[in-house]
């Protein structure tokens, strides 16, 4: 790297330091699925599940389709503005050398990834297990142009935000293979060991602080919903088992607290706020929670979101953008929660007190 830009890096990492108030942050690094994809997806060309077409990102500040599954800004997109710094960059938009848009972050996630590297397979996402080998490419990048000392404090400021998991559960429900080769108690129980073995990884490679995501209420996305005939209801055994996979990532979080003192972390009871939204949501402003703004068919989640979709104009009354992703609207309340809600949804501290630890 040339060494006026290793020089504007330091710069830049210095300022920061010198600057910035004790709370500031001077990073996210993003791991997840389609929750959290920020375009990843777009430059998999064996990945069928991709958002870089309209109706996606209608409400984007571009007004165009940016890979985010989202009528515009996902929940991690709305956490970075919380803090002060731009939307991270994908992973693949990245070149080796990037390092100056690597000091405020990467995005990882992947739309259809799972914590195992079996989950949607077929759909080619890039698993945890290969955001987490991407995110030690970038950690030897910023010890090789910072200096280990410097990136060393760098990461342990910088918020590592995890959402991920949903995709195992209803990849579960969808593969009989996967369901013929283990009980649901012990398909909980690997996913759970695989995301703490990944988080052990990342905690060597000098990751404190974590924001981690449960899973939500799956069954009742209106593709699940969708299942039910005519009812529409929520999906009950979905839900059940979200739950049961929340109460064991709860453990392992307090597990890696236990024997990494030195990390934090802000646990995000999502499966309650999407109850709430769900049970309550003129409190949120909320409308329609079963159908989707943007899809065909029946609760317009018969296929996902396309070009020749219908879409809705009032996108900021739905719980729902498409078949599986919220609004912008929603994702928009879900970082409220995350960074300043109440012990009722974060747990055991919110993401802004997280960053003044």
């Amino acid at each position: 790297m040339p060494s006026f830009i290793s020089l504007s890096l330091a710069t830049l990492f210095l300022s920061a330091l010198v600057f910035g108030c004790s709370d500031s942050v001077p990073a996210i690094y993003t791991f997840g699925d389609s929750l959290a994809d920020v375009g990843n997806n777009n430059f998999l060309s064996n990945s069928i599940l991709k958002a870089d077409f309209p109706h996606n990102g209608v409400d984007f500040p571009t007004r165009k389709p940016t890979g985010r599954f989202s009528n515009g800004k996902n929940t991690v997109d709305c956490l970075s503005e919380k803090v002060g710094l731009p939307s991270a960059l994908p992973y693949l938009s990245l070149v080796s050398t990037d390092t100056k848009a690597m000091v405020t972050g990467v995005n990882f996630a992947s739309g259809s990834a799972g914590i195992l590297n079996g989950t949607n397979k077929p759909y080619g996402p890039i698993p945890l297990t290969q955001q987490v080998e991407y995110y030690s490419l970038v950690h030897n990048q910023l010890v090789q142009e910072l200096g280990s000392t410097r990136a060393k404090i760098h990461l342990a400021k910088s918020l590592f935000v995890i959402v991920i998991g949903s995709n195992d559960l209803l990849f579960y429900f969808r593969d009989s293979q996967v369901s013929k080769q283990h009980a649901l108690q012990e398909y909980v129980d690997l996913v759970v060991s695989s995301l703490k073995q990944l988080m052990k990884r990342l905690i060597k490679l000098g990751a404190r602080k974590f924001v981690v995501n449960g899973v939500g209420m799956i069954g009742c996305c209106p593709a699940q919903r969708l299942q039910m005939n005519t009812t529409y209801g929520c999906n009950v055994a979905e839900n059940y088992w979200s739950k049961k996979y929340n109460i064991r990532l709860k453990i392992l979080l307090k597990k890696l607290k236990r024997q990494s003192p030195g990390i934090n972390y802000s646990y995000f009871d999502t499966y309650r706020a999407t109850n709430n939204l769900i049970q309550y949501p003129q409190n949120y402003g909320i409308w329609e929670t079963k159908e989707a703004c943007c899809g065909i068919g029946k609760l317009y989640a018969e296929g996902p979101c396309l070009p020749n979709s219908t879409y809705c104009s009032n996108r900021s009354d739905h719980l729902f953008w498409d078949l599986y992703h919220p609004t912008e609207t929603v994702s928009h309340i879900l970082a409220d929660l995350i960074y300043n809600g109440s012990r009722q949804f974060m747990f055991p501290m919110n993401a802004a007190n997280l960053v003044r630890i």
